[in-house]
């Protein structure tokens, strides 16, 4: 019989509604416990849910309900809560980012290690068939050594379409921070660490109307940045252009991602979805993209397989995929970025990160490797 994961979940808006449904399609994880600082929305997702108990936030870290914090509070919760549940010995998953200051996360990530547990962040993506695929075609040279990687956010913002839009513009938000872990974990995961950036940024508006109800009219301050862009150097050679926005309402027709190497070309697929689209590759003197399919699962959505894989790497002893020291890496460029844009420099990065190991081809939703 598998060992099943006690999980507890922190953090009842939009996004658990996934991973409450993903959770329960794996085999060696449960979501027993539900909390949050509102605790109407707890009690409706586990009455959705069929989850056990609702409890307080405090309750669920300090209590013996659970094994594992799935940590989905607002980016600026993101590490007290996590520095709470380690200390009060639970592992710990978290919604990006890792934490909104580098003290903080490197904090949580000294804390893990000190009383043997893991942390875990959000996003996941990379190990979803389509990034997994083009992990594999560059491992084997389809393009050659890879030279530059563009990649490419361009929205009109989240107060069109969110409930409660105020966080995507305070401290911890902004395109950068919101959307910039799932373009930059990709490529970090594709070419590896980077060691040097320098950026532009700004804010184009000091306050947004919002669109959506409840709040709908009402005005958001804006603190953050709303179009940052960044020159990567990618310590394998590979210079990187990002550019992330929240300033383009109307439609545009650049790439997410695109990889350019010495031997051809490859288009990504959206980095905020597991596999919706093939990679498609170019080479010298061909007219038109190939289409190369993916031999890999998770190609559905499939928020909660980092979760999931941490859990089983924990039983196994292994490292575990989307890890902390890639989570805290990511951090430390979108931080360098803003600080380059402010002081006209390049930054030299601090951080460093290994590359997670691929996920096997040919699973099916809910199978992960011991």
């Amino acid at each position: 019989m598998v060992q099943k994961t006690r999980i507890g979940l922190i953090g009842c808006g939009n996004i658990s509604t996934i991973y409450l449904k993903n959770c329960a399609r794996f085999e060696n994880i449960r979501v027993t416990a539900v909390a949050d600082i509102d605790s109407t929305h707890a009690e409706a997702q586990a009455k959705a849910f069929d989850i056990p108990n609702v409890l307080t936030p405090r309750e669920l870290i300090e209590g013996d309900k659970v094994d594992i914090i799935l940590n989905l509070t607002i980016p600026a919760a993101h590490a007290e809560v996590a520095l709470q549940a380690l200390e009060n010995g639970k592992s710990v998953y978290n919604e990006k980012p890792l934490a909104t200051t580098r003290q903080d996360a490197a904090a949580m990530l000294e804390l893990a290690k000190k009383n043997g547990l893991r942390i875990g962040c959000a996003p996941d993506t990379f190990l979803g068939a389509a990034l997994q695929n083009a992990r594999k075609l560059l491992d084997e040279g389809a393009i050659g050594t890879p030279v530059a990687a563009v990649a490419f956010m361009l929205c009109g913002g989240a107060e069109s379409w969110h409930p409660n839009p105020y966080f995507f513009y305070q401290t911890g938000g902004g395109p950068m921070f919101d959307m910039g872990p799932y373009y930059l974990t990709a490529l970090t995961t594709l070419l590896g660490p980077v060691r040097r950036v320098t950026g532009s940024a700004r804010i184009s508006s000091k306050q947004r109307v919002i669109g959506s109800e409840p709040h709908k009219g009402k005005l958001v301050d804006v603190e953050v940045p709303t179009h940052v862009a960044g020159l990567l150097d990618f310590a394998s050679g590979p210079v990187g252009t990002v550019i992330t926005s929240f300033d383009v309402p109307g439609k545009h027709h650049l790439p997410n991602i695109e990889i350019y190497g010495t031997g051809g070309s490859m288009r990504v697929t959206d980095p905020n979805t597991f596999g919706e689209d093939n990679i498609l590759l170019n080479a010298p003197g061909e007219k038109e993209w190939r289409s190369i399919p993916s031999p890999f699962g998770y190609a559905e959505q499939s928020r909660g397989v980092g979760l999931a894989d941490m859990c089983r790497a924990i039983v196994s002893g292994r490292p575990h995929r989307a890890n902390g020291s890639t989570a805290y890496h990511v951090l430390d460029i979108m931080h360098a970025i803003h600080e380059a844009s402010l002081a006209g420099a390049h930054i030299e990065l601090k951080t460093d990160m290994v590359r997670p190991d691929p996920l096997p081809e040919n699973l099916t939703f809910g199978q992960l490797p011991d």
